[in-house]
């Protein structure tokens, strides 16, 4: 019997999941403000992902005001005073 749409499980995209992950580890420090973010090659080995995958997971945590990035750069932790508050979605 086939299944409808509504009835499927949701499925996060995955740059959604790897944009979730490193949210979790900037709030909880993992990363120091002020310093070098991994860059677009580091996370997408580490996270076995295309790199467009990553550059969207990265324009996510830019978008929440977690990361700044400057073109030839790259990108680092924004201060904890300058971030947004942590919401619970």
């Amino acid at each position: 019997m086939p299944v409808s749409p509504a009835q499927r499980p949701k499925r996060v995209p995955p740059y959604l999941l790897v944009a979730d992950e490193l949210t979790v580890e900037i709030h909880a420090g993992v990363y120091d403000a002020g310093t070098p973010f991994p860059s677009e090659s580091a996370l997408a080995e580490r996270f076995k992902r295309a790199p467009m995958t990553i550059r969207r997971s990265l324009e996510v945590l830019r978008e929440r005001g977690l990361i700044e990035t400057e073109w030839g750069k790259g990108s680092w932790v924004v201060p904890l005073e300058k971030r947004p508050a942590p919401t619970t979605e």
